[in-house]
């Protein structure tokens, strides 16, 4: 299938899986290797990491009309060596359902002892 406009395509793929459907950038970094391979690094498990603020960034009017999103964000993730702020940029193709974390720090909190 030949897609005549990209901008059309991108526009259908935020409306679709914005609105109801279960595409998310979360989705869309668990796809690639480099990011699974923090994880790996770090110990956290594909269910819990969370791209702070994913809502609101998937939510700006503007992004029906991109191809390609750079935004700066925080993911953080949970481990039994405690909770991980990833700090970086996340880079997505929209049209071809690619991104890419650029990691710039990382900050570790110490899980909580139990009382």
């Amino acid at each position: 299938m030949r897609i005549r406009n990209p901008k059309d395509f991108i526009r259908s793929f935020y409306f679709s899986k914005n609105k109801g459907g279960n595409m998310q950038l979360k989705d869309l970094l668990l796809n690639g290797f480099s990011f699974n391979e923090i994880l790996r690094q770090f110990s956290i498990e594909k269910s819990d990491f969370i791209i702070q603020d994913e809502d609101m960034i998937l939510s700006r009017k503007d992004l029906a009309n991109k191809e390609v999103l750079k935004e700066r964000v925080l993911i953080q993730g949970k481990s039994t060596n405690g909770i991980f702020n990833f700090f970086g940029t996340l880079h997505c193709n929209f049209l071809n359902q690619l991104a890419v974390f650029e990691l710039d720090s990382v900050e570790q909190q110490q899980a909580s002892a139990a009382a």
